[in-house]
């Protein structure tokens, strides 16, 4: 999926589980402000998976000159939020760590990639890698998600 490309939302989607995790982001994502004012751009979207960008920029920085490691923590939350609700039933974080491998530095371009490892009832498991342009590894994130009441579009069906 092209990030300057997202899907329109309709009420057509239906049950294609392709199609409506495009549609989740497409309906998500102009209302996160935490992510977008952070200059994430979400670059691929699936059932159960997401790949998003942030660019490290100076105001993102620690007195070690690192990129502070809430902004890398949150790079990663919220593709496991993206990648949790893309069946579009409302999903939350119920609980979530995070190991830092390698420092990220300004200017760097991290890609945090999620993917499903576990979903059963209302609970799922989901692994991200966040990596540095040149493919290093910055971090690893776990997340725990729960679901809850509703639906990400309303009216629309949840995937199978």
């Amino acid at each position: 999926m092209n990030e300057t490309a997202l899907p329109a939302c309709t009420p057509d989607t239906g049950t294609d589980p392709q199609t409506l995790a495009e549609a989740t982001v497409q309906a998500m994502y102009p209302r996160d402000n935490a992510s977008q004012g952070l200059g994430m751009k979400i670059l691929d979207i699936a059932p159960g998976r997401a790949r998003m960008s942030m660019l490290v920029r100076s105001d993102m920085l620690n007195g070690h000159a690192t990129c502070h490691g809430g902004f890398i923590f949150a790079l990663a939350d919220s593709c496991f939020a993206f990648a949790c609700n893309s069946r579009n039933l409302n999903t939350v974080a119920s609980g979530c760590s995070i190991e830092y491998v390698a420092p990220a530095l300004r200017n760097d371009v991290l890609t945090a990639e999620a993917q499903e490892r576990s979903l059963s009832g209302r609970t799922g498991v989901y692994d991200i890698t966040v990596n540095n342009q040149d493919g290093k590894l910055i971090a690893l994130f776990r997340g725990k998600s729960y679901r809850i009441k509703g639906e990400v579009i309303a009216g629309l069906h949840a995937a199978p």
